[in-house]
This record gives structure tokens, C-alpha cells and sequence, in this order.
């Protein structure tokens, strides 16, 4: 029986400058489909999930929906015409309720005469938010309370609102523990069986593989093929990806888990944040070690603490010696330690300042020569940790907001490795970037440990983890559940009992 296209994007073509972005792509999305799209950071993924979800216009192309023409000229008349989107990044707005969030835009429909019914908005938003696994949420709380994954539900779940037709996950799942990716897959499969259609993005090719009925690689903005379900597997995918077979090593080889005896950071009887309680660790010169366990056990207020973002309300964090302890985040950088944070976007990154800017940063006590900072050595500086690290872009000077986001988490890594940091605190570092750039990173770590560095990697991906990490300890309710020293023997199944 042949399948009834729900949209068909044709030929669309978008440049950003001298970025060819989207390279004369034509895709078609059947309903019942479960489409999955890939490729590596900068191939025009998301340029691609924007423009049908009306949040920019192409250059050239046409959209057909519903066998219609569409031209959506914002995302509120892609939603109202039966698309909707959760974006890459952070879409909730601080500083009002979680209704509110659910609803901007659209308070219209609670109004009653010159009056909005927040009872009646309340109601709905309450009956969305146990759709996404939160039933206990109070939809009149302000949005600030909620975690980053909770957040990120609550997009789910204004997208829910309307009964879309099409619904767009642009690299959701990066963002969610697997509770939330449950909630995820269970609205794919509500979706599949109502006839309707999924595009979904991610970097994970084992979820990828698993959920998606089809898959469309896209490589520098082009096209290169749509895979049946009987033709996916990772390695195809890769090879598709990049344009040659992948033959590098992922993760480490070695199982001695050698590391010096010398210890370079100290955490003793660690109070701080909401959770973490009570906790002590010690990181060894050359070790990289893990920290793991399910998204609110502590783990990454452990992060912020050992960084000196938030105060510890009981213990310390010491570096080299029990005389240098760390009290703020400019005493880690004076004591050459690096944290990249979980939320590159908001934490990580002045999204609105160029790559140099940010790279130099932290660095420029070394730039300066009698308070004066040269002009060109910044520049210098910043064009040796691009080409260093490869980061894809026009210039220098171009905005982190425009770049995608292996690119972005590039410019992360790279301020702290301009600035001689002997001391990495790595929070989920392969959140949102292709395997490619996994792969990069990882052997950078490996090297990063060969030089006598230190690292501190905090993930929510286990199988990470182990194919990393020297030592590593689990977390749980706020409290050390369980260490781990580099084996080939051990499994998830073994840190999984320790987690949950």
C-alpha cells in the first residue's frame, strides 16, 4: 500500500554568509513515520527542523503539507497548522510559572470574555505535564525550580498542546535521563499508531537505529541517503556521516588504569547544593576520573562545587596542597582548573560574543602586557585553539549562538586548554555532538591524560564512563554509592545496581 506523505520538503536551499547550510535537500516524511535525521554538527540538521517548523524561511524551495503549499512564517503558524518543534537548547523563559511557559502565546484560548481563566489554564497545563511524567508538578510554580531535564519536559509538553501532526525532537534526548527518554519513545509509539509522524534528531546511533522507522544522513547540507530500516546499522551510518569508513579507535584500549600517585585536587566531606551530602574524593596526577549516576543525585552540583560556583555549606575543596583551597570559580582558573558545564549555552558560553572572545576569556592575564591586552595576540591565540581543535567557522569573530553545537562545545574545551589548565571538570562533555566529535574528544582526553593532566568527568552515560575513565565513583541520593576501578569486566549492569 503506498504510504500518504504528510510533508514533503523540496529542494530547499539556505545559505548564512558563505555557509552553504542546507545544499538543494529534499526530504519527504509519510505519516506513521518515525524519521530520523543525522549527521555530523554543521551538516544542516537543525537548519532543517527550523525552517519546516517556521522558525526561519528557506532560500529557495518549496514545502508541501498536507499536500498543501506552506511558506509557515513563524512557529506559531507551523504549530497552528499542526507542527510542532522542541528546540536543541534551552526554550522555557525564566522568571515566570511553568503554565505560563506552557501557554505563551497562546492565553487566548483561556480567555473569557476581557479575563484569562488561570483556573482552566491550570487545569491543562496539569493534564500536559502528567502526559510527560509529571503529575506532581504544580503548574503554578515558577519554572526556575525545575531542573534542566524537567524544563526540557515541560517543552514537551507545550508542544503537546494542539494535538500536532508532525512532531519535531531537535537533539532532545541529549537532555534527559532515560526516565525522560522513556517519555519520549512512548509519545513516538502513541504517534506511529495515530498515523501521525516523528522527525527525529540525535547523536545516539543506537537510539537512533532503535526507534526510527527511517533515516536520512545529511552531510555539508546535502543529502546523501535515506535508510530503510533493514539498512540501518551504526557503522553504515558512520561511513554515510563522513564520507569514509571509520577505522579509529573510540574509546581507550588500555585496562591498567595507570595513573601518578600524586593527588592535584582534594574534596572532603562535601556539602553543597540540593543534594549532594557528605562526599569526599581525590584526583590523581595523569587520572581521569568518573563521576556518574542518574541526573539529580548530586552529580553535577559536585561539579559546580569542585569549581568554586557554589559555596560548599560544609567541607572544602583543596588543590595541589591543604593550603590552596577553592573558594570561587576565579581561584580554580588562578589555580589553572577548567570546568565545562552541562548547559553549554547558558553556563559555558557567552552565546552572544565571538569564538575569540570567548576562547581568550580566562586567558587574559596572559594576553596583557601592563594591563594593555595586544590585539594581536588575541587574535593569534584564538586562531591556534580553532585550528588546534578544528572548530568549523567563517572566523574568528563570528558569534557562538550561529555555530552548531559540536562547534560550540569546541569552543568550550578550547578556553580552557589556552589557558594551560592542568585541571578539567568535564559536565557531560558529549551532550548534543555527533560521533565524529565524540570521537575527537575522547582521543583528546587520552592525550590530555598522557601530558600528566587531570580529569574530572562528569556523565550520565555509562558506557562512557567505563571506556574512559581510570576510577569510577557513583552517586546516589547525594552520597558515594559505590567506586569502580578501570576493568575490562565491568559492565553498566554493575554501575546501574549502584545508581538506582
Amino acid at each position: 500500500m503506498k504510504e500518504e506523505v504528510l510533508l514533503t520538503a523540496q529542494n530547499i536551499d539556505k545559505r548564512f554568509g558563505i555557509t552553504h547550510a542546507l545544499n538543494d535537500v529534499t526530504i519527504e516524511i509519510a505519516r506513521g513515520d518515525v524519521m530520523g535525521l543525522i549527521g555530523e554538527n554543521g551538516s544542516g540538521k537543525s537548519t532543517f527542523s527550523s525552517i519546516i517548523s517556521g522558525m526561519q524561511r528557506p532560500d529557495s524551495g518549496t514545502i508541501t503539507w498536507k499536500g498543501q503549499e506552506f511558506r509557515p512564517q513563524s512557529m506559531v503558524e507551523a504549530q497552528a497548522a499542526g507542527i510542532s518543534m522542541v528546540v536543541q537548547e534551552m526554550g522555557t523563559i525564566s522568571g515566570i510559572s511553568i503554565a505560563d511557559n506552557i501557554f505563551l502565546g497562546k492565553e487566548k484560548d483561556f480567555r473569557r470574555g476581557p479575563f484569562i481563566n488561570k483556573k482552566a489554564m491550570q487545569k491543562k497545563a496539569s493534564e500536559l505535564l502528567a502526559k510527560v511524567g509529571m503529575k506532581e508538578t504544580c503548574p503554578t510554580d515558577r519554572i526556575d525550580t525545575l531542573s534542566f531535564e524537567n524544563r526540557k519536559l515541560v517543552e514537551i509538553a507545550r508542544a503537546l498542546y494542539g494535538n500536532p501532526d508532525l512532531f519535531i525532537f531537535d537533539e532532545t534526548t541529549t537532555a534527559l535521563s532515560q526516565k525522560g527518554r522513556d517519555v519520549v519513545y512512548r509519545i513516538m509509539e502513541e504517534y506511529q499508531k495515530e498515523n501521525k509522524s516523528v522527525l527525529f534528531i540525535s547523536h545516539d546511533l543506537e537510539e537512533l537505529i532503535s526507534v526510527s522507522t527511517k533515516v536520512t544522513v545529511l552531510r555539508d547540507g546535502a543529502k546523501v541517503a535515506v535508510l530503510g530500516k533493514e539498512e540501518m546499522s551504526p557503522d553504515r551510518v558512520k561511513e554515510l556521516m563522513v564520507g569514509r569508513k571509520i577505522t579509529e579507535e573510540y574509546y581507550r584500549t588500555d585496562f591498567d588504569g595507570s595513573y601518578g600517585d600524586e593527588v592535584v585536587m582534594k574534596a572532603t566531606h562535601l556539602t553543597a547544593g540540593t543534594i549532594l551530602e557528605d562526599f569526599s574524593l581525590e584526583l590523581h596526577k595523569g587520572e581521569i576520573l568518573g563521576i556518574g549516576g542518574l541526573t539529580d543525585c548530586g552529580m553535577h552540583d559536585l561539579g559546580k562545587a569542585l569549581f568554586g560556583l557554589i559555596k560548599p555549606l560544609t567541607g572544602s575543596v583543596t588543590v595541589y596542597s591543604q593550603d590552596t583551597i577553592i573558594k570561587s570559580a576565579y581561584g580554580a582558573i588562578r589555580n589553572k582548573i577548567g570546568y565545562v558545564s552541562k548547559n553549554r549555552d547558558l553556563e559555558a558560553l557567552d552565546m552572544n560574543s565571538s569564538i575569540k572572545d570567548n576562547i581568550t576569556l580566562p586567558s587574559l592575564d596572559l594576553l596583557s602586557n601592563w594591563f594593555l591586552i595586544s590585539s594581536q595576540k588575541e587574535k593569534k591565540f584564538a586562531k591556534d585553539e580553532i585550528e588546534s581543535l578544528s572548530i568549523k567557522c567563517s572566523s574568528e569573530l563570528q558569534l557562538c549562538k550561529s555555530l552548531s553545537g559540536g562547534n560550540k562545545q569546541k569552543v568550550s574545551i578550547a578556553k580552557w586548554l589556552g589557558n594551560q589548565s592542568e585541571i578539567f571538570i568535564f559536565d557531560c562533555p558529549t551532550r548534543g555532538i555527533d560521533v565524529i566529535v565524540k570521537a575527537a574528544l575522547y582521543q583528546l582526553m587520552i592525550q590530555l591524560k598522557a601530558q600528566g593532566k587531570s580529569i574530572i568527568m562528569i556523565s550520565e552515560e555509562l558506557t562512557e564512563l567505563i571506556g574512559m575513565c581510570d576510577r569510577i565513583m557513583i552517586l546516589k541520593d547525594g552520597k558515594l554509592s559505590g567506586s569502580f576501578e578501570r576493568s575490562e569486566d565491568l559492565t553498566d549492569h554493575v554501575l546501574i545496581q549502584k545508581m538506582v
